[in-house]
């Protein structure tokens, strides 16, 4: 069943073939795009494939009213491009579209642009799409998240230590075990619950209902989630079969260990983007490493605080941390690498950020810890020294009591009497004393520890090891913090990639012209704005500055465009004092290429003057 359920989440989480959270890569129409004649169809390309909602896309007509469009489908032939089908009459004007999809890593990501049919023209409607997600139902999803990882942490890492280490209070650790379970079942749900307002991007109670949970179950972020429940009902039953009999852990705790990890792994960044299989193994190995370091702190800590360790379990997980560490170093190299993708993206991306702070905490971390490994060979070499100096000297054989004696009536000697009182018993044979063994002591609190009437001696060894430990713990607990976020943030390839593949959207042209008619006081500037500087309808406004600086008003502003290359124009801007500023709404410039604009400027009924200068059109 394990092998199974592995294989499902392999499966789930191969689907990306391109990178971790989802980019618009190219859209038809373009942004910003002046169209002759209405579209059939509106279009997306992302950098990944994309799950889509009942609501992916909105269109808004020139009055912001909402159009009627077909159900958002994906094309035939790749799951990275959605395709909605638009109205059969468009009226002319400028069109508004919202869009919102769920990236392969189950993360949603939304946007908007534009694209004018006809004409452009002023629209009312809003270009934002809103937040990407509701900032209560974020929060909440988030702060699941968070606990989900920190029990996943406590449960793995905590049932491996008392496996591997064997401490000698078992009883605690099961109670900590036990709210591990609970913690993360009570996670689990709450993500359940709240995917379906977190892809819609509404409040924590707008998505509520059984048609909302049968989609996210239907989804793959909700399938992960079911597997993991599956998988803590499996861990119910072990755990209980633990806290009745004495019998460790063997390779059934690491296949649900493992079959844990995968859940997140098939959910999260290594379920999309380059070397999938090998992401996510890279993963789970990355997860169970935390787990078995941090978890296995976490209850050392609980052992160190309510009972005297033996120095042979503060070894073994200290040897098991060193190796949990490797694994972290190895895995975490090429998680930094795949999803950074470029040095700069170290410092010029908030994922590049995010994982350099993380190293600064695991850095803290690696510092606490040699201080742990330190603290533990003195506290090794203590004991040992201690059993030295306690060790019993053999006590002398106590010299028999001679037995008492009676007369003897007949004879008139004395004879040995035995002292009254019950027999004594054989000693049992030799193969009845039972072997010494290494069973895991109960997990139950029927059966306490020799540790718990005896309150340890003051050790400064153990002082200074209960110190480190607890540093360890807290910087652990940022650390998994920190992931948390980390793992919610577009990565520095995927941004690269999206920056890469995005059509280029061009801006206002800015143009200052300056002039002079030759009398005191008659010179200055113009500064022209052309929107959006491209070829069909634009707008153009002017400015008037005087040589103060300051905005001049003056009697005539004319400007013209021509194009040489191609023998078009003069093409009067048509300008309109607009008191203050010189504008028109509606410039078409049919071609692109470089346009000579000519700036006419009249300061009085005599002085005036000519600029020309040159503005390119995309």
């Amino acid at each position: 069943m394990l092998l199974g359920t592995l294989l499902v989440l392999f499966l789930l989480g191969g689907t990306g073939p391109a990178s971790a959270h989802a980019a618009l890569r190219a859209s038809d129409p373009e942004d910003g795009a002046l169209l002759k004649s209405a579209p059939r169809h509106l279009t997306l390309t992302f950098t990944e494939s994309v799950g889509l909602l009942e609501d992916s896309f909105r269109v808004l007509d020139p009055d912001g009213r909402r159009l009627r469009t077909g159900e958002p489908t994906h094309t035939p032939d790749s799951s990275r491009t959605a395709r909605v089908t638009l109205p059969g009459k468009l009226a002319q004007g400028t069109y508004t579209v919202a869009w919102r999809v769920v990236s392969a890593d189950s993360h949603p990501v939304s946007g908007a642009f534009t694209f004018s049919v006809g004409k452009a023209t002023v629209t009312t409607a809003t270009v934002d799409p809103g937040p990407t997600e509701d900032p209560a139902t974020k929060g909440l999803y988030n702060i699941a998240r968070y606990l989900a990882y920190l029990a996943a942490a406590l449960l793995i890492g905590t049932a491996t230590f008392v496996a591997l280490c064997r401490p000698p209070d078992a009883p605690v650790l099961g109670r900590l075990l036990r709210a591990s379970w609970w913690t993360l079942l009570g996670a689990t749900l709450a993500l359940l619950v709240l995917r379906a307002p977190y892809e819609t991007g509404e409040g924590p109670l707008g998505s509520l209902g059984v048609d909302s949970l049968s989609r996210t179950l239907s989804s793959r972020p909700g399938a992960v989630l079911l597997v993991r429940l599956g998988l803590l009902g499996v861990a119910a039953g072990y755990l209980v079969r633990l806290a009745r009999r004495r019998k460790p852990y063997g390779w059934g705790g690491a296949a649900l260990a493992v079959g844990l990890a995968m859940t997140w792994a098939a959910g999260e960044h290594a379920s999309a983007g380059i070397q999938v299989p090998v992401a996510m193994t890279s993963s789970a190995l990355h997860l169970l490493a935390t787990a078995v370091w941090l978890g296995g702190l976490a209850a050392l800590l609980v052992t160190l605080y309510r009972a005297r360790p033996t120095p042979a379990a503060v070894t073994r997980f200290s040897r098991l941390a060193f190796a949990s560490v490797t694994v972290l170093v190895v895995t975490g190299v090429y998680q930094s690498w795949r999803g950074l993708g470029s040095w700069d993206a170290l410092t010029g991306t908030t994922y590049g950020r995010l994982l350099t702070l993380k190293l600064v905490a695991v850095a803290l971390l690696l510092g606490a810890a040699a201080l742990s490994r330190r603290w533990t060979a003195r506290l090794a070499t203590s004991a040992d020294t201690e059993a030295v100096v306690r060790e019993p000297e053999p006590e002398p054989e106590p010299e028999p009591e001679p037995e008492p004696e009676r007369e003897r009536e007949h004879e008139g000697e004395r004879v040995p009497e035995a002292v009254g009182g019950p027999a004594l018993p054989e000693p049992p044979a030799q193969s009845d004393v039972p072997p010494p063994t290494d069973d895991v002591p109960p997990l139950t609190d029927d059966a306490p520890s020799p540790q718990d009437d005896v309150p340890p001696p003051p050790d400064p060894n153990r002082r200074a090891l209960r110190s480190s430990v607890l540093a360890e713990v807290v910087v652990g607990a940022v650390v998994l913090l920190v992931t948390t976020i980390l793992t919610s943030t577009l990565p520095g390839r995927a941004e690269a990639d999206a920056g890469a593949g995005a059509p280029t959207v061009i801006g206002a042209s800015v143009t200052n012209v300056p002039f002079d008619v030759g009398t005191p006081g008659g010179h200055g500037k113009v500064q022209v704005t052309l929107d959006p500087g491209r070829v069909g309808d634009n707008s153009i406004e002017a400015l008037v500055y005087g040589p103060d600086g300051g905005v001049s008003i003056v009697p005539e502003l004319r400007i013209s465009f021509t194009h040489p290359a191609k023998d078009i124009g003069p093409l009067d801007a048509e300008l309109t004092d607009k008191g203050g500023y010189w504008a028109n709404s509606f410039l078409n410039l049919p071609i692109a290429g470089t346009w000579e604009m000519k700036v006419t400027v009249r300061i009085s009924e005599v002085d005036q003057v000519s600029e020309t200068e040159s503005v390119v059109v995309r």
